[in-house]
């Protein structure tokens, strides 16, 4: 199968929808499909990429280091027809999203797509929330969505999100999975170590590890360190990321008085991210914004505990003590995590092997091609069902008279 994956943002671009992506990528060429990346330029990309296209495009104006698509149409098209796609799935309702939508349409193929966002939670970025409302999100979702053929949800949130806007489409909860294998493989060049982050070997390491953004509030974990060092000091706050809202994380953490308690790293290539993820003793995530949340599964494949907000997805996700702690307001961080470590608990591994193959790349992988194949099977017998067939019986029959009566006089 020749699949299309419309993206507005990938790789040198770091977001869980771009590492999402080259996993689904990943899993459909090992399984002997061929996979065609279709998203925006970057200025860090000089070079021609095998089977990616790059649009022409220019910075987001509220997102600086995300991209929208400004012309290139034609050329995807054309792009499309050269490479025969047989399905094309779209990972973002704008821009190139559109532009798949476009293809699909032209080119008479299936169209898969994975509602990635959920767009309510970020509407201060725009005019501080005052343009754009939710009941905007809700028409904007429900016309990208016509038409598709399905769509792919990461979590039973995003599925209820879409039948609360009254969307009808087949949907298909599948999150995305990991490799499993980047977390459990360590080399001797390949180990971070708390010497070379100043930490000693008898404090306990928390990590956050994403995008710094407001809506991810990280804000809450930092305040809750501050009540945490109170009582002991033999804690530690990695965060890894980049991002608008970083500034003003850096200069709270100062009128904390935090600076020795709390280390910034920055961006992290997505292929290192694994030695934070092993290096922590706990991750920790208090985000208001996740449709799925790809570090709570990165968390889990390293084997490392995470203590986070509640909502749907983690409730299934994470199932005893000794995997994690759930909390009902990132106001109970400190309080709860401080009563929580204290608790004789066994993290060992074995605890985490139930969930292991549930989150893996493959599983994850084998998912989406059995909704491509569902779709693509009910996509041909629709097509086959609107067809008008090329004799109407009667006209059918009495064109059968008329050969066997020349056939008599013959």
């Amino acid at each position: 199968m020749k699949v299309g994956i419309f993206t507005d943002t990938y790789f040198p671009q770091i977001s869980g929808v771009s590492t999402s992506i080259r996993t689904l990528k990943n899993e459909l060429e090992a399984s002997g499909h061929e996979v065609i990346i279709f998203t925006t330029t970057d200025p860090q990309v000089q070079k021609k990429e095998e089977n990616i296209v790059r649009l022409p495009s220019i910075p987001f104006i509220s997102f600086k280091d995300r991209r929208m698509v400004i012309r290139g149409m034609i050329h995807a098209y054309e792009a499309a027809k050269y490479h025969e796609l047989e399905l094309v799935h779209t990972q973002t309702e704008f821009g190139v999203g559109i532009l798949g939508k476009f293809v699909a349409k032209k080119l008479n193929i299936p169209i898969v797509h994975t509602y990635h966002t959920m767009y309510e939670d970020y509407l201060h970025y725009i005019a501080k929330g005052i343009i754009v409302k939710p009941q905007h999100v809700r028409l904007m979702t429900r016309k990208f969505c016509q038409h598709l053929d399905g769509v792919i949800c990461p979590s039973h949130r995003v599925e209820n999100k879409l039948h609360e806007y009254d969307i009808e489409v087949p949907m298909a909860i599948i999150p995305t999975g990991i490799d499993l294998q980047q977390f459990s493989d360590q080399s001797k060049d390949d180990v971070l170590t708390r010497q070379q982050l100043g930490i000693s070997d008898d404090t306990k390491i928390l990590l956050s590890l994403s995008r710094l953004s407001y809506e991810k509030n990280i804000q809450a974990i930092i305040e809750g360190m501050a009540h945490i060092i109170e009582k002991d000091t033999h804690y530690h706050l990695i965060i890894v990321g980049d991002g608008p809202y970083r500034q003003a994380l850096e200069d709270r953490v100062i009128e904390l008085s935090l600076s020795s308690y709390v280390t910034f790293v920055g961006e992290v290539a997505n292929q290192e991210v694994n030695q934070y993820y092993r290096l922590a003793d706990y991750f920790v995530s208090l985000s208001t914004s996740e449709s799925q949340g790809l570090t709570y599964i990165e968390a889990l494949a390293a084997k490392t505990p995470i203590i986070a907000k509640e909502n749907a997805y983690l409730n299934q996700l994470i199932e005893n003590k000794e995997m994690g702690l759930l909390l009902s307001s990132a106001e109970s961080f400190a309080e709860k995590f401080m009563v929580y470590q204290e608790q004789v608990l066994d993290h060992s591994p074995h605890f985490f092997e139930g969930k292991l193959q549930e989150i893996s790349s493959q599983t994850f992988g084998k998912k989406v091609m059995d909704f491509y194949e569902e779709l693509i099977e009910t996509y041909n017998n629709q097509l086959v069902a609107t067809q008008e067939p090329l004799l109407r019986p009667k006209k059918l029959v009495a064109r059968t008279m008329k050969v066997i009566k020349r056939t008599k006089k013959i």
